[in-house]
């Protein structure tokens, strides 16, 4: 058996095509859905993924308010542009990129952005309404596994998901959303992460296997049933001396091991990344439609 690939970059420029749509009609009636974005200091890695996001606002007809800041910028400064953002009708979302210069704190900022306009779902206030069941944005990366799933018509209600990673952003959020009664939920979820004896044990039982921990080869051929979902979050960078910039991106799968034993994969790059920023788009234009009364 060799696994289908699960496109990324195909389903995210298909949803990306249906928020077009989204935006034609909400244009026609005046209305033009605004990302605010601000990114802190110069990292390269950052500076790249709000380019990316920015590129993708234009494509799909979003407003993007673009604020470059340095990174000697102190907290009240960052805490200015943000109180701005929350008071602007023309921003529906507002992201902050992360992580910040260390003398900046982070769950102050998480805390500052108008949970109406947190299209990261970062904010407490979403975290918790999510937990209970109850509107809510919901986090990007998470929320574009569950979609990749979806949208591939792998079954998830039923189904014993392991997820292995327990970070904030990630592993904690996609557990909670796959165990919601909801159209996306209602799996059995089993958490793994870095001080779980023996994972193989658990992931060998799962139907789907998403690889949320941040390290090359977590999970191995080995750790896999046959005809297993494995969804690979992992984005890995490891040295490659064939490669111009000196290094290639892996994921946290040993992939072509583990696709000869899966009946679907994703591949890392093309897989869940290009769906991260696809779902923050999709977050800003429901943010606009709320705003505005018409959801």
């Amino acid at each position: 058996m060799t696994a289908l690939i699960i496109d990324g970059k195909k389903i995210a420029t298909e949803i990306r095509e249906e928020l077009k749509g989204e935006v034609f009609k909400l244009k026609h009636r005046g209305i033009v859905p605004g990302l605010g974005v601000i990114l802190v200091g110069d990292d390269p890695a950052s500076k790249s993924y709000v380019t990316a996001k920015e590129k993708a606002c234009e494509e799909i007809g979003l407003f993007s308010d673009d604020n470059r800041l340095s990174s000697r910028t102190s907290q009240p400064e960052l805490m200015a542009v943000i109180a701005r953002m929350n008071r602007d009708p023309k921003i529906n979302g507002i992201l902050v990129q992360l992580p910040l210069p260390r003398h900046l704190s982070e769950s102050d900022v998480l805390l500052a952005i108008d949970p109406e306009k947190d299209v990261d779902g970062f904010n407490p206030t979403n975290v918790g309404r999510m937990v209970v069941g109850e509107k809510a944005f919901l986090p990007c990366t998470p929320h574009g596994c569950i979609q990749l799933l979806l949208r591939s018509q792998v079954k998830i209600e039923g189904a014993h998901v392991v997820v292995v990673g327990r970070s904030n952003i990630v592993g904690k959020p996609l557990a909670n959303m796959l165990m919601q009664k909801s159209p996306y939920g209602n799996a059995t979820v089993t958490i793994c992460h870095t001080r779980t004896p023996d994972i193989g044990s658990f992931t060998r039982q799962a139907d789907i296997v998403i690889a949320a921990a941040g390290k090359p080869n977590t999970i191995t051929a080995d750790m896999i049933r046959e005809g297993a979902v494995v969804i690979d979050v992992g984005v890995n960078r490891i040295p490659d001396p064939t490669k111009k910039a000196g290094f290639r991106l892996v994921g946290d799968v040993d992939f072509e091991a583990v696709k000869e034993k899966a009946s679907m994969i994703t591949p890392v790059p093309g897989g869940v990344g290009p769906m991260t920023i696809t779902m923050l788009l999709y977050n800003t234009v429901e943010s606009a439609k709320r705003a505005n009364a018409l959801v």
